[in-house]
């Protein structure tokens, strides 16, 4: 049974960077696409970024591009999330989620869905103080 745990959460202020990480334990899932999503209090889960499997699409929000980036390595079975300049609105639970997207098409769609994804992380805390 594969696990996704994620670590890097915690308080920062307004402006300040934090690098998240979420490693997959019991087997290998480099052949899954990675997606970040994140949910504030009182509101819907909400999609990050996410990236195929082979690197060749990478997807961000409107409202984190230019300043958050996804990546992987499929070596150490792990996704990352370097958040930088980083808002007051960007706090929320961040979830790791993987899944295994078929096909030789990228659809934004698709890669931006929860349903997509069949695993997901437990979550980690981000704060941003003003």
């Amino acid at each position: 049974q594969v696990q996704l745990v994620e670590s890097g959460g915690g308080l920062v202020q307004a402006g300040g960077s934090l690098r998240l990480s979420c490693a997959a334990s019991g087997r290998s899932i480099s052949n899954y696409a990675k997606a970040w999503f994140r949910q504030a209090p009182g509101k819907e889960r909400e999609f990050v970024a996410a990236i195929s499997w082979n690197d060749d699409y990478i997807l961000h929000a409107d409202s984190v591009k230019g300043r958050f980036s996804i990546s992987r390595d499929n070596a150490k079975n792990t996704v990352y999330l370097q958040m930088n300049s980083l808002k007051p609105e960007d706090t929320a639970v961040y979830y790791c989620a993987a899944g295994f997207v078929g096909g030789s098409a990228y659809y934004t769609s698709t890669y931006s869905r929860p349903r997509t994804y069949e695993l997901w992380g437990q979550g980690t805390q981000v704060t941003v103080s003003s």
